[in-house]
């Protein structure tokens, strides 16, 4: 009698024991994830206040003729240059690349197009959720601006749309004259990987 009394009181307590160290898991868990995603957007902040010094550097010395005006290897991970769309407040620095580290830290210039200030179809990658968020709000007609070691190329918006991600004839070029694309992933809100891309389109002034 005394085992059929006890066992209906042990359930209650067991299943009250788990509920609680679930609830601690998932706090604890929870914690862990915001900790490394502050983390992470500190070490892209800290790492865009570097760069942005390391290219108003190479400007100075520019200037002041101290290298010379071959263009050196680029590898992946160096400072490209900066750029900026002063509307929308975005101002980024761009490496060469799009690793999953490169656009972790700013934004990234896509391999096999020309480099910004070249003839062609210059291409820019990022994330939609930190350095090209704003880019929701652009329209024709806004400046882009990027600037290397060397020279300030300004562009002007004259396409947006959206395609869907294996779309690479937006990163074809349509003329020998100097243009940028950005592409971003859409939709902005979209919670994990997103399904199609957000391409702008803008010619060299």
């Amino acid at each position: 009698m005394s085992f059929k009394s006890k066992g209906p009181a042990l359930l209650p307590s067991r299943t009250h024991h788990f509920v609680r160290w679930s609830r601690w898991l998932l706090l604890i868990a929870g914690i862990f994830a915001l900790t490394y995603v502050g983390l992470t957007l500190l070490d892209a902040k800290l790492f865009q206040v570097s760069a942005k010094h390391t290219l108003e550097t190479q400007i100075k010395m520019v200037k002041s003729a101290k290298i010379g005006e071959s263009r050196p290897i680029i590898q992946d991970g160096d400072i490209l240059g900066r750029l900026d769309i002063p509307r929308l407040g975005v101002s980024v620095a761009v490496l060469q690349g799009t690793g999953p580290r490169v656009l972790r830290l700013g934004a990234g210039h896509i391999e096999g197009t020309p480099l910004p200030g070249d003839p062609g179809n210059s291409g820019i990658a990022g994330h939609r959720d930190t350095f090209f968020r704003e880019l929701r709000d652009i329209r024709k007609d806004d400046e882009i601006q990027f600037q290397t070691p060397t020279a300030l190329l300004r562009y002007l918006v004259d396409w947006v749309k959206v395609v869907e991600p294996n779309d690479t004839a937006v990163l074809e070029p349509s003329t020998t004259e100097s243009t940028l694309t950005l592409v971003t992933c859409y939709p902005f809100q979209f919670l994990g990987s997103a399904p199609e891309r957000f391409v702008v389109h803008a010619r060299r002034r």
